[in-house]
């Protein structure tokens, strides 16, 4: 495990080449737009994490169990992570600096300490739900055991971290790529369901029906929010603006904006197409609310196709997560302890407990619903130090959060957080 070096910031006088003035002027609006286009991409990154084997659970289950129901949390709760996502993004390219290393740069060091190993155990629950999943995916194609399956998603994702290694362009392509798998599949399965429009209507009505509904909206908040994920933007803005000057930081920053706004509309017109579908097909069919049983229900009630297309989708998000999560651990333990081991060792780290859940045969289901609750965790000691960071003119600078943003994001992440400790205080008695 070797040192990192400390990146200086990108206005950093020490190295006047590397980043323009800021008197100087920007680029020609042409050439802005080629560029603005060429750093398209950390968002759909990043957006991975809100399409994961977890959201795959939660939304199968809400789908099947109460219908429509939840079609409101799973809109609000993207539109939360827009926000956030945005917070993080803008982050990176106001300071230079990723999260963790800011919270390294301004904590105290048993507070950083404590963070960082949080932060350990929330990506090591975020793969060991990636993991599960790839391996159920990979059971439900081709029968094969849960344990083999595990294996194999290890090594195929190791495979796309290598491409990120490589170069990070390829990296992201390689993610949205299968991204738009997951995209495709489940386009496919709600527009050829024959959805209710008028009862999907109405799940966009704020509603719940008992304790149980109210449980399953706080694990589909505490399945999209996921903490990992806002450490991982902050540090791919981070790279792709560093060296810039306050005017093109200033313009490339919109574009990160749509980014955001496009990534993340993605992943959640995903996830409500998964409610959809799960409402619409499965929904008084007697279906199980677990991934074997909507698979199972899917190839009796609509056509192998459908099937099909649901385990390719779980597959893809399978390894896509899994490969965010490991690159989200590096960051992680780079940003906090100026530390970096081989992602080899990160891999292994990551595998072990998710093989060794797999080997002693634990419900799949189970296992995804007690990582969530672990996950629920780290939610607040990733949203409360980015809101309060923004918030600061003195790391933001110019790009400091307005009031009505604080705000905003202020009581979006109280409210994620009481819903998270209301999903620990009614699954926990039960694990």
């Amino acid at each position: 495990m070797n040192p990192v070096p400390h990146a200086p910031k990108p206005e950093s006088a020490s190295e006047p080449a590397a980043a323009p003035s800021p008197a100087a002027s920007p680029p020609a609006p042409g050439r802005m737009r080629q560029r603005v286009v060429g750093l398209m991409g950390p968002a759909f990154v990043a957006a991975v994490a809100y399409v994961d084997p977890g959201n795959f659970a939660t939304n199968v289950e809400g789908g099947t169990r109460f219908g429509f129901l939840l079609l409101w949390v799973v809109l609000t709760a993207n539109v939360v992570a827009m926000l956030l996502q945005y917070l993080s993004a803008k982050l990176g390219i106001a300071t230079g600096r990723s999260l963790p290393e800011l919270c390294r740069e301004r904590y105290p060091r048993p507070v950083v300490w404590g963070l960082w190993l949080q932060a350990e155990i929330v990506v090591i629950m975020t793969d060991l739900a990636e993991f599960i999943g790839g391996a159920v995916a990979l059971n439900l194609l081709f029968g094969l055991p849960m344990l083999q399956g595990g294996v194999l998603i290890a090594v195929a994702s190791f495979v796309v971290l290598a491409v990120r290694s490589a170069r990070h362009r390829r990296f992201e392509a390689a993610i949205t790529a299968l991204l738009a798998v997951v995209v495709g599949a489940f386009l496919y399965q709600t527009l050829s369901a024959p959805v209710p429009y008028g009862e999907l209507a109405g799940g966009l009505a704020p509603r719940f029906d008992g304790a149980a509904s109210v449980l399953l909206a706080a694990g589909i908040v505490g399945a999209t929010v996921m903490p990992h994920a806002v450490y991982l933007h902050s540090a791919l803005t981070q790279e792709r603006f560093a060296g810039m000057g306050e005017p093109q930081r200033s313009i490339l920053l919109r574009a990160q904006r749509f980014d955001v706004v496009l990534a993340m509309g993605v992943a959640g017109l995903v996830n409500m197409a998964m409610l959809v579908s799960a409402a619409t097909l499965l929904r008084g069919t007697g279906a199980e609310p677990t991934l074997h049983g909507a698979f199972d229900r899917f190839a009796e009630g609509s056509g192998a196709l459908t099937a099909l297309l649901f385990g390719v989708a779980l597959l893809a998000s399978g390894l896509a997560s899994s490969s965010v999560g490991v690159y989200a651990g590096q960051i992680v333990m780079q940003g906090f302890l100026r530390r970096r081991i081989p992602l080899w060792a990160r891999r292994l780290v990551a595998v072990v407990p998710a093989l060794a859940v797999l080997a002693f045969g634990v419900d799949p289901t189970h296992a995804l619903v007690l990582s969530q609750v672990v996950l629920s965790f780290g939610i607040p000691f990733a949203l409360v130090p980015l809101v309060l960071l923004t918030r600061r003119a003195e790391v933001m600078g110019p790009w400091v959060n307005r009031g009505a943003t604080t705000l905003a994001a202020a009581c979006a992440s109280a409210v994620i957080i009481t819903l998270n400790v209301v999903l620990v205080a009614l699954v926990g008695p039960s694990l």
